[in-house]
């Protein structure tokens, strides 16, 4: 039985999974809607400090769902923007709340690992 069988080959995507799986199943999937360029996302705070994060989800005309604004859980959304994944764009003022624009923030590449001395030495 050859070898190469149980090796799997290195893809883009498994990165991705691999980041995917320290958030969690929640944040990994309002990350994903989050940086779907064509689904902008919003965040309203209203006046008594109630935060709403939401995005409009168009009609599907293959299963007739869609043409509504759908909620993303806040607690994931927040700890998304603690963690510093998402940011919140120029606000925009109403007398009883103010939008933002969600946006996720690029997050730059690992820094380079030090090579052992025996791979140095090589």
């Amino acid at each position: 039985m050859p070898l190469t069988a149980a090796v799997r080959p290195h893809s883009a995507d498994s990165g991705e999974a691999r980041r995917r799986a320290k958030l969690g199943a929640a944040e990994a999937e309002v990350l994903r809607i989050v940086t779907d360029a064509r689904t902008p996302v919003f965040v309203t705070v209203r006046a008594d400090g109630r935060r709403r994060y939401s995005y409009w989800r168009p009609l599907d005309s293959v299963t007739g769902r869609g043409g509504c604004y759908v909620a993303l859980p806040t607690a994931e959304c927040d700890t998304l923007h603690a963690a510093g994944r998402i940011t919140l764009g120029e606000p925009l003022a109403d007398p009883n709340r103010i939008t933002y624009r969600v946006s996720a923030t690029r997050t730059p590449p690992a820094p380079p690992r030090a090579l052992p001395e025996r791979a140095r030495a090589a």
